[in-house]
Parts: C-alpha cells; sequence; structure tokens
C-alpha cells in the first residue's frame, strides 16, 4: 500500500507540473481538515458555554453561526486558490 503510494507520488514528480497539483491537493485537503476542526471546536466550547449559562443561548448561537461561517468561507476560499493553481499548471 506504502508503496504504491510512493510509486505514484514519484511518478507524479518527475514533471514539475505533477509536484503543483500535489500541492494544491494537499492544501486543499489541509484547508478542509482546518475548517472540520475549527467548526468542532467552536460547536463544542458553545454547547458547553450554553450548558453553563441557559439564559444565554440565542447570544451563543448567533455568534457560533457568525463564526462558523466565516471558517467556512476561509475554507472556501483556500480550496478555490488551490484549484486555480492546479488549473494554471498547463497555462
Amino acid at each position: 500500500m506504502l508503496a504504491t503510494l510512493l510509486s505514484i507520488l514519484l511518478q507524479a514528480a518527475e514533471g514539475g507540473a505533477g509536484l503543483i497539483a500535489i500541492g494544491a491537493g494537499l492544501g486543499a485537503g489541509l484547508a478542509a481538515i482546518g475548517a472540520g476542526l475549527g467548526i468542532g471546536k467552536i460547536g463544542g466550547s458553545a454547547m458547553e458555554g450554553i450548558a453553563r449559562q441557559p439564559e444565554a443561548a440565542g447570544r451563543i448561537q448567533t455568534a457560533m453561526l457568525i463564526i462558523a461561517a466565516l471558517i467556512e468561507a476561509v475554507a472556501l476560499f483556500a480550496a478555490v486558490i488551490c484549484l486555480l493553481i492546479s488549473f494554471n499548471i498547463g497555462a
């Protein structure tokens, strides 16, 4: 399994364009992982805050949704930039 993955990476790296594609793919994957971790942290912290102060649930949920939307926007921009980089390989 590892040898197969390594041989695929080496074949892709033979040309300079392969390294660009690998970098763009890794960048998009890291952006998605970072967004998932960030939103998970926000959700957990919001639930903890609501458990401690149930009367502030509305304000906490509103802030949580705004911050989650901002994180998703940054992840989307990162994925679009990675796609643009991978599409400009031949140009």
